[in-house]
């Protein structure tokens, strides 16, 4: 007989399945160069192939170059990753196409594409904005001047009163091909990063933790906010050529007790650490700590090269929400930053809102992470993590749920948490 909390948990355990695609994955190793990965696809997808017909039409990112023609199975490789995403047709011989790559010498890995999500808040509150004031944000001589920090979300109203006279280097990755924020997620979180920090007109508070740094604005997520892990590769790929500082990622998937990080993301953060850019992603909302259920940190940001972002209230306690490093070997929270009650903006003709969750975390942690750089041209990639998490103010709590603690800005005298 199994009792109410067993059934509880199996039930929460199907609740965070997570979505497939239809499309699936394949990871090389290093080794092999972007031809060989091709020609492996290609061989595979003709080894599956029942009718003679040519059986992949394959494209490589940030090239022109295509072959192959009509209805088949279509593959894009991923020429800084490693990576290729197959999108087989109705009729492909998936499994077939699936044992065949796993045959390939060089391939580590081939699994499901999953879909990934806007880590959405959960509404308004009545509290006023404290961000700025908590990371000492507000304080800090630096404004993120000659940073360059990518938005990896839903797009931006580049024509909010507070980003028209911006300039704002933007590339969608979505069917629509626009960069505008319909969903409102994005913009909200590249507020809290490029907005203003001075008060505005009427009763608007400063709300912008590095209101001088370089944007990009990469629409990786869908108007109804998700999109399939292949959109986010390309905005991961197109931060990277762009030569941006810092990325910041409020999106990702739920992952279950146990899982491992991906080795993906793994690759492409470590990456990036090494040429000088630091990936930062939400933990994820799918705790109710009151309910005694801390839920494993999200993808990816349960990678270990990517800063996992945990988000805390306005008395510096971890939000009910948020979720915890409780998964072995990678899917710790590296550092915390203010998730609730968060006033940033809002696509017209809203304008401003106030918001919740670990997305709203994030971008704190990208903006003060630009003030960092601003501040020693040397701290990029690992000794920016490092500035960061050296820095941070400890909290009460477990390392579990907040990490170093709640990160801090540079040249502020003394903290403001007692």
């Amino acid at each position: 007989m199994v009792d109410d909390t067993e059934r509880d948990v199996d039930v929460l355990g199907d609740a965070m399945r997570p979505e497939g695609t239809g499309n699936f994955l394949v990871v090389f190793d290093d080794d092999v160069d972007l031809d060989a990965r091709a020609r492996a696809v290609d061989r595979a997808c003709g080894a599956a192939s029942t009718n003679g017909a040519p059986a992949v039409s394959m494209m490589f990112s940030a090239s022109d170059r295509t072959t192959g023609a009509g209805e088949q199975t279509r593959a894009r490789l991923f020429r800084r990753f490693g990576v290729a995403v197959i999108e087989p047709v109705a009729d492909t011989r998936v499994a077939a196409i699936q044992r065949a790559l796993r045959e390939e010498q060089g391939v580590l890995e081939v699994r499901p594409e999953y879909y990934l999500f806007a880590l959405n808040p959960f509404g308004d509150t009545a509290e006023s904005t404290w961000g700025l004031k908590a990371t000492g944000a507000v304080d800090s001589p630096f404004t993120g001047k000659g940073i360059k920090v990518a938005v990896l979300d839903t797009g931006i109203d580049a024509d909010h009163p507070d980003f028209r006279e911006r300039s704002i280097i933007s590339e969608s990755f979505v069917a629509d091909g626009t960069t505008d924020d319909i969903q409102g997620h994005g913009t909200h979180c590249a507020g809290t990063i490029f907005g203003p920090r001075a008060p505005g007109p009427g009763p608007v508070p400063g709300y912008g933790c590095a209101p001088d740094a370089t944007l990009y604005v990469g629409k990786v997520l869908n108007n109804s906010g998700f999109a399939p892990e292949g959109a986010v590769f390309e905005g991961m790929e197109w931060a990277l050529d762009a030569g941006c500082d810092i990325v910041s990622m409020s999106l990702g998937r739920s992952v279950r007790r146990g899982e491992a990080p991906s080795a993906i993301y793994e690759r492409i953060a470590a990456s990036a650490l090494a040429e000088g850019c630091l990936f930062i992603a939400a933990a994820g909302n799918d705790s109710a700590r009151a309910s005694g259920r801390i839920a494993p940190v999200s993808e990816p940001a349960n990678t270990p090269s990517i800063m996992a972002v945990a988000a805390v209230d306005e008395t510096l306690g971890v939000a009910d929400f948020s979720n915890g490093g409780i998964n072995p070997d990678g899917g710790s929270v590296d550092i915390a930053a203010p998730g609730v009650g968060v006033f940033s903006s809002a696509p017209a003709p809203r304008f401003y809102r106030m918001l919740q969750g670990t997305s709203m975390a994030c971008p704190h942690v990208a903006g003060i992470a630009a003030l960092w750089a601003e501040s020693d041209p040397t701290l990029r990639g690992r000794p920016l993590w490092d500035a960061l998490v050296a820095n941070a103010t400890a909290l009460p709590g477990l390392e579990r749920d907040v990490g170093v603690g709640i990160v801090q800005a540079p040249g502020v005298a003394e903290s403001r948490i007692a």
